[in-house]
């Protein structure tokens, strides 16, 4: 196995790409977690989101990109929106999402720790094992597994979420008496 130095890693565009990538995905995903605003924790998480699309793009596996920019960011974080807006929820801080130091200091140290005992069994278990090469499976053979053997859950989960939309709607139609309109 040839050595790789930073140097020489630091060469290829396809590192810089990377890393124009990652900065602003750590970047978004850090703001998801320490907005003391919920509407902007959500923007946030559409930059962390867009970003993990972006990077798995860049490793060729376009169909999770693409799943992840037209289910995460396209259907779960607009309803989410939605569901902030139709249940009048408080847009700006909230005492329940701001916490002071006394409490961050140690859910961040707990937070490392935890990572680092995660990455140490990893290696551990997984360190010496080297990933044979496959075929990789063509987007169109899964669309056709998808969409011939699994069309019916595929709809049943559709009628799901437009289950849930209607539901919220029908929550945010009723009056401030509680009565409906």
């Amino acid at each position: 196995m040839e050595t790789v130095t930073l140097t020489d890693w630091f060469r290829e565009a396809a590192n810089w790409a990377f890393m124009l990538i990652v900065f602003p995905t750590l970047f978004g995903a850090w703001r998801t977690v320490t907005s003391d605003n919920i509407v902007r924790a959500v923007l946030y998480l559409v930059v962390a989101l867009g970003g993990t699309a972006a990077m798995f793009l860049m490793l060729g596996a376009a169909f999770v990109g693409w799943t992840v920019v037209l289910v995460y960011i396209g259907a779960v974080v607009i309803l989410f929106l939605i569901g902030i807006m139709i249940t009048r929820a408080p847009l700006g801080a909230d005492t329940v999402l701001s916490h002071g130091s006394d409490v961050k200091v140690p859910a961040a140290l707990l937070s490392v720790v935890l990572f680092g005992v995660i990455a140490w069994a990893m290696v551990a278990a997984f360190g010496a094992n080297m990933i044979e090469p496959f075929e990789p499976t063509l987007t169109s053979d899964m669309a056709n597994v998808l969409f011939d053997r699994f069309v019916v859950p595929f709809e049943v989960v559709s009628f799901v979420l437009l289950a849930a939309l209607i539901g919220g709607i029908a929550i945010a139609r009723k009056d401030d008496e509680g009565g409906e309109r």
